[in-house]
C-alpha cells in the first residue's frame, strides 16, 4: 500500500510572508486578482493575502484571524488556507460526472476535462473549498502539486516557506512529528495548542495543522460535517439515477395521462346534466 503524502502546516512558525501564496499562483500560472478590499481596505477591513476566501484563480492563501484573549491580548492568528483533501471527499462522492479521484498517495484530484460546472462539489464540501470559474465552466482547487510530486518535487507552496512552517512528507511521519510539536507548545505558552486534520469528518484530512490555539480562533470548523443531503445523494440518489429518473418521467407522464381522463369524465358529467 503506498504511503499517504501531505502537508503539515505549523501556525506557531508561520510569519504571514505570504511566499506560499505568490509561489503557488507562479506554480499554477494563476493571474492576479486585485481586490481594494484587501491589507484593510474600504471593504471587509482584512490584511488577508485576499477577501477572506479562494477563489478560482487563487487556490490558496494566508488568512489573518484576529483574537482578544483577557490574558493574551490581542493576537494574529495565521492560517494557510486551501483544500483539505479529504480522506473521504465529499466532492468525489456528489460529482456526477467522475471528475474526482483520490489518488493513491493521497491528493484529492479533479480534473477540468470532465468538469460541467454543476457546482454540487461546491455546496458539498464543509469547507466550500472548489469555486466556480466562469469563462470555463468548471470548478478549480489546490491540486497538492501533483504534477510536481509525480516529478519527484515537493509542493511550491513548502517548496518557498522560509520559516519551515509548510513542509511535505509522509503522512505519518508529519503526523508523529505534529504530535511532538504540540506537545512542546502546551508546555511553553500554548496550552490549548492541538492537532487539526487527524481525525476530523472521522476518517482525517490528507492536510495536517499544528495550532497554537482551538480550530475557531483559527476560522475552522470545529467539527466539520457533511450535510444530510450529500449523504443522501450519494447513496441513494446516484446509485440508482439510471432508474430513478426514467421511473420519474413515468410518473409525470402517468399523473398527466389520469388527470386528462379524469377531466374528460368531469367534462362528460357535466354535458349530461345540462341535458
Amino acid at each position: 500500500m503506498t504511503r499517504l503524502m501531505t502537508n503539515l502546516y505549523d501556525s506557531s512558525k508561520c510569519t504571514a510572508c505570504r511566499g506560499c501564496f505568490t509561489a503557488c499562483k507562479d506554480s499554477n500560472q494563476l493571474p492576479a486578482v486585485f481586490d481594494k478590499s484587501y491589507f484593510g481596505g474600504p471593504g471587509n477591513g482584512t490584511y488577508d493575502s485576499k477577501d477572506g476566501d479562494t477563489d478560482a484563480n487563487t487556490y490558496m492563501m494566508i488568512r489573518f484571524n484576529e483574537t482578544e484573549d483577557p490574558v493574551d491580548g490581542v493576537r494574529w492568528n495565521f492560517l494557510k488556507w486551501q483544500c483539505m483533501h479529504c480522506m473521504e471527499p465529499a466532492c468525489l462522492a456528489v460529482c456526477p460526472k467522475s471528475a474526482y479521484t483520490k489518488l493513491d498517495w493521497g491528493a484529492t484530484f479533479h480534473d477540468e476535462d470532465k468538469c460541467i460546472g454543476c457546482q454540487y462539489c461546491t455546496y458539498a464540501c464543509p469547507f466550500g473549498i472548489p469555486k466556480y470559474r466562469k469563462h470555463t465552466d468548471t470548478v478549480t482547487k489546490c491540486t497538492l502539486c501533483y504534477e510536481r510530486v509525480a516529478e519527484g518535487l515537493t509542493p511550491a507552496c513548502a517548496r518557498s516557506c522560509a520559516p519551515g512552517a509548510v513542509k511535505f512528507g509522509y503522512r505519518d511521519e508529519l503526523l508523529e512529528e505534529a504530535r511532538i510539536r504540540v506537545k512542546f507548545l502546551r508546555a511553553n505558552g500554548f496550552p490549548r495548542a492541538t492537532i487539526y486534520g487527524e481525525t476530523e469528518l472521522g476518517a482525517g484530512t490528507n492536510k495536517l495543522y499544528i495550532l497554537t490555539d482551538t480550530p475557531d480562533k483559527f476560522g475552522l470548523p470545529v467539527n466539520p460535517q457533511v450535510e444530510g443531503n450529500t449523504v443522501f445523494w450519494q447513496d441513494w440518489v446516484q446509485p440508482y439515477a439510471g432508474w430513478l429518473i426514467p421511473l420519474a418521467l413515468g410518473g409525470s407522464a402517468v399523473s398527466f395521462v389520469t388527470s386528462r381522463v379524469v377531466a374528460n369524465k368531469n367534462e362528460e358529467h357535466g354535458k349530461g346534466g345540462h341535458a
